[in-house]
């Protein structure tokens, strides 16, 4: 699949299921970022991802199923493994996420599992890992 967009810059699409606190964060540091459409199916976020070069930052489970979604099919997952209730928790990882992964090459083809206090970095399989 043909990206549309350079990797240089590191570009978020939030999921519908994620906070506007989290939007406005993410705005507040200078980075590009957009939301998921309400109503979107997960393979047309997926498709974005991939087109536009966008980590996808969800509390959906399904996006780390590389069965469903290998690394051909989206450009990378971070997984929000903080409850919704817990923002400052959430604001303070996901900061500190984005002190050790400066730019779109640290994040392409991994999955990001965000936990309070702790983060786990996985590689995507591709197609032929996944089957």
């Amino acid at each position: 699949m043909l990206s549309l967009v350079s990797k240089d810059k590191l570009r978020f699409l939030l999921d519908e299921n994620v906070k506007k606190e989290l939007l406005m964060f993410i705005n507040s540091k200078g980075y590009d970022v957009k939301t998921a459409p309400r109503g979107f199916s997960n393979g047309k976020l997926a498709s974005i991802s991939k087109l536009e070069n966008r980590v996808l930052v969800t509390n959906d489970k399904h996006f780390t199923d590389s069965s469903i979604f290998p690394r051909e099919y989206i450009f990378s997952v971070i997984w929000l493994k903080i409850p919704q209730d817990k923002l400052d928790s959430l604001l303070t990882s996901f900061s500190e996420l984005l002190k050790k992964l400066k730019d779109s090459e640290d994040f392409e083809g991994k999955l990001i599992v965000l936990k309070e206090q702790e983060l786990e970095i996985l590689e995507i399989p591709s197609l032929s890992q996944a089957a």
